[in-house]
């Protein structure tokens, strides 16, 4: 089995290889008999990388600790779907999935019609670029991080998965984040060949599904680890700047500004250039993500440490800046005189282009304090990290302008000036009259009174373009979108309360003890002691009320799983749409003494249903592709 998995990565790599080399002969030759060929090839390379996935998901079930991967994240006691889903737990493991997931993008594209209507030399260099990025990752599983390696003899038992990954989340956010950065390689190299050979065909229309597929696979495994981290890390928050975290932030927000510039091509013609940079940068950022957390270069809660690929995939990131430097150089003259002259600041494409600013000044931000550890270190003995303080000084202010940008962009026109008075008449109106209601409310915080203000406006924008507009309701394309922009704004609604609003207590009970946060009493009425031989479990229970009124019970714990001594919380909720309260078990001791952390934090759970919503709409934008006369000039 383990040879078998071996061999399977070590054949589609040298397929690989053989399959790039015959598409730069078939360009160079100007000959393009070998297409048929290309394509049976990555057919070979998917089934060959999805025996060597099912070679290792079988060792998982099996528990077979002869597979080195299989002894260092599972053991007898845990749980199947936790054993499976151990696939991506590790950094072998995860490679291998970043490669399955990959394989299967590019056959699926293979597939679409509008690949079927590429000119055979678009086809040629695609794969040339495509086959290149998979021989990279396989020889990376090939080499520094082979999940087939061979215990000799193997253990009886394994060391078991960390504790923080026995989570729900990990079945769904791993996966999720993989797919959308999978994803990204198609756009990346399909416009990288456009821009090669000269395709007349618009990349950005023949990339606009998988596109939008990645970045809603992308946007829904980064809120989901967001709540997996409000819920089982105990941080107190969804968000806490960690550079794991970052990693993945870093790739949708340049992903983002690539959506909206590609809107602005489709309809104009213009930025043809910046979206096959943006493209390649979204893919590259997205490689970054990965070299963040398996290179040991910053330090992470939960990042893989360094494994023998962090300078691989650094002189990848590299290389495939100059490869887009150069092909940018190399394609000038078939585009020269196409391009077209962008509308006015006050326009649809002048903030559309100014909110792809926005989020490619948040994304270099993000990598900056993520990487402020390496860069400092050129003067400082003893370099630190930046705080979350940094990050939200600086990241909330572009993030509530970009909601605001979301608010105003429907009303405009797509040449110049205002198209509806009366939209932006109300939506103005919304921003005051919500910024005003705020204040009147108690909402004195400068960023949190300008974010619900901003969001309130984005939310008035919405339905009022769905009241007035018929296209916005009938046309699905639209309705995904001003979906999505709905989703964004309760997401900023909750992100402008739930973090600058939090009340927060740390206080050590008996049972029978009560303390008071906010409204709230809590009563800390005993502490439940659970054994079995895979974990040691004690659990406080805290009932709540408000003026005398019940409001339900938190059940905190502290767990201690058999093979790791540190002991890990499980949080406790009750949740609401205005105040959900938020426990977390941090000690006890044998007399049932309890330390005990509480907050109160308010309208978090829109966070979680505007990221479900950005997550979900997208899929109503996705349709057969439908080409214009002018996408073909």
């Amino acid at each position: 089995m383990h040879a078998t998995g071996y061999f399977a990565l070590l054949v589609a790599m040298l397929l690989c290889l053989a399959a790039a080399a015959t598409a730069i002969f078939g360009l160079w030759r100007r000959d393009y008999c070998r297409l048929a060929l290309l394509e049976r090839a990555h057919l070979v390379v998917f089934v060959a990388t999805l025996l060597a996935s099912a070679i290792l998901t079988i060792a998982l079930w099996r528990r077979d600790f002869s597979f080195v991967y299989v002894a260092e994240y599972t053991d007898t006691l845990l749980p199947l779907f936790y054993a499976v889903t151990a696939f991506w737990a590790g950094q072998a493991g995860s490679m291998l999935f970043w490669m399955l997931v990959l394989a299967v993008f590019g056959g699926g594209f293979a597939l679409a019609p509008s690949y079927k209507k590429l000119s055979p030399a678009t086809k040629y260099a695609y794969w040339m670029f495509f086959f290149a990025i998979e021989a990279f990752f396989l020889l990376l599983l090939t080499g520094p991080s082979n999940p087939f390696l061979e215990a000799v003899p193997p253990p009886a038992q394994g060391r078991g998965l960390n504790p923080l990954l026995r989570n729900p989340g990990m079945i769904f956010h791993p996966p999720l984040l993989f797919l959308g950065y999978a994803g990204f390689a198609v756009p990346a190299c399909l416009g990288l060949a456009a821009w090669l050979v000269g395709e007349t065909r618009s990349f950005v229309a023949t990339a606009r599904n998988t596109a939008i597929l990645s970045w809603l696979f992308l946007t829904a495994g980064i809120v989901l680890g967001g709540w997996w981290s409000y819920m089982e890390l105990g941080w107190g928050g969804y968000w806490a700047w960690d550079p794991v975290e970052n990693a993945s932030l870093i790739p949708w927000l340049v992903g983002t500004a690539f959506l909206h510039t590609a809107i602005v091509e489709r309809r104009t013609k213009a930025l043809a250039k910046t979206n096959v940079a943006l493209a390649v940068v979204t893919f590259i950022s997205c490689i970054l993500g990965t070299y963040l957390v398996r290179s040991g270069v910053v330090d992470s809660l939960h990042a893989f440490g360094e494994g023998g690929v962090g300078d691989p995939i650094l002189l990848f990131m590299i290389f495939a800046l100059v490869l887009l430097a150069s092909v940018l150089v190399a394609g000038a003259p078939y585009f020269a005189g196409r391009g077209k002259q962008l509308a006015g600041l006050f326009s649809v494409p002048g903030f559309l282009v100014v909110l792809a600013w926005l989020m490619l000044a948040l994304s270099a931000v993000v990598l900056l304090g993520t990487m402020w550890p390496v860069i400092s270190k050129l003067w400082s003995a003893n370099p630190v990290g930046l705080d979350a303080g940094f990050y939200n000084r600086v990241c909330l202010p572009l993030f509530a302008m970009a909601t605001f940008l979301v608010a105003m962009c429907p009303l405009l026109s797509w040449t110049e000036g205002v198209r509806d008075k009366l939209g932006l008449a109300i939506v103005a109106g919304g921003f005051v009259g919500g910024g005003a209601v705020l204040y009147a409310s108690g909402v004195h915080l400068p960023l949190a009174l300008f974010g619900g203000a901003c969001a309130i406006a984005a939310m008035v924008c919405v339905a009022y373009v769905f009241i007035r507009q018929r296209h916005a309701r009938s046309r699905s394309g639209a309705l995904g979108a001003y979906c999505v922009h709905l989703g964004l704004a309760l997401l900023t609604l909750g992100v402008a309360f739930s973090g600058p609003y939090q009340i927060s207590r740390e206080v050590v009970l008996t049972p029978g003890r009560a303390m008071r946060i906010g409204d709230f009493t809590m009563t800390y009425t005993d502490l439940e002691r659970e054994t079995n031989p895979a974990v040691s479990i004690a659990r406080a229970v805290i009932d709540v009320t408000k003026n005398g009124r019940t409001v339900g019970r938190l059940t905190p714990e502290r767990r201690i799983y058999k093979g790791f001594e540190q002991p890990f919380a499980e949080v406790s909720t009750i949740p609401s749409l205005g105040d959900e309260l938020y426990a977390t078990l941090l000690s006890v001791t044998d007399k049932k003494a309890a330390s005990i952390k509480i907050s109160v934090n308010p309208l978090v759970n829109w966070v979680w249903i505007g990221g479900a919503l950005m997550s979900l709409a997208p899929f109503l934008s996705l349709r057969r592709p439908k080409e214009t006369a002018g996408e073909r000039s």
